[in-house]
């Protein structure tokens, strides 16, 4: 079973995001794994304990991104590959998901794994978008999984949770479960340290999506506070005016 799991590199979700001259400046901030990624990271060990084979985790970025791949060698997965090209500046959701594509295809993976959306984004596309790429089927918010030749996979359905039989291969986006995350030991911290990243790089469409600025949200204007039963009918209106909610 030759099973992927994608990890992204994100900023702490604790790290101030400081924007100077229309660019978020994240030269200060720490980074990680996109925290949803490690419960699919998780999911992966999981299915290898149950059906043998190898876990390759796999990210797309510039030599930075060897750290995560290196933090998922520490929990367990097997190999790392990190796609990249020098030329490549800001990529938008096409152009990610046709690079994972095809280095995917070049792997010849039977199944993806991946974090429900990325910490910095919030976009949840990347699962979905792989999928519909590669033509295989998608189950999206995976909490828990049955593995065999089929995967039954538990994940909610109009807001039940509900399980799911889907054959391989397949795309699965993997959500909070009741699974414990395994954490690295000191053998697989030495471990990562040792081993080598493979670099590979991929063909991308032209771009569609342009990156303008950055800037802060606006600033939400001060609350209002009103005190005695004298202020009743006031706030009674401006409930119904202005806020909406009656």
């Amino acid at each position: 079973m030759n099973i992927v799991v994608l990890v992204k590199r994100v900023p702490d979700t604790n790290a101030k995001i400081v924007v100077t001259n229309e660019r978020v400046d994240l030269s200060s901030v720490k980074w990680v794994i996109s925290p949803y990624d490690e419960f699919a990271i998780e999911m992966a060990l999981r299915h290898r304990e149950s059906n043998g084979g190898e876990v390759v985790a796999l990210t797309l970025g510039d030599a930075q991104s060897d750290k995560v791949l290196k933090d998922a060698k520490a929990i367990g997965v097997d190999k790392l590959v990190r796609i990249w090209n020098d030329n490549w500046n800001y990529l938008d959701s096409v152009g990610i998901q046709s690079a994972l594509a095809q280095t995917i295809t070049e792997l010849g993976a039977q199944v993806v794994y991946c974090g429900k959306s990325a910490a910095d984004t919030g976009a949840a596309s990347t699962g979905p978008g792989l999928a519909e790429k590669l033509g295989w089927p998608n189950i999206s918010n995976a909490v828990e999984t049955e593995f065999g030749d089929k995967l039954l996979v538990t994940a909610p359905v109009s807001g039940n949770p509900a399980k799911l039989e889907v054959g391989l291969p397949a795309v699965i986006t993997c959500d909070k479960g009741p699974y414990k995350v395994r954490k690295p030991n000191v053998k697989g911290i030495m471990m990562a340290k040792k081993a080598t990243v493979e670099v590979k790089e991929a063909s991308i469409p032209e771009q569609t999506v342009k990156l303008e600025s950055h800037s802060y949200p606006p600033q939400k204007p001060a609350g209002k506070q009103f005190h005695g039963s004298e202020s009743v009918q006031n706030v009674v209106q401006l409930l119904r005016d202005e806020a909406n909610v009656i």
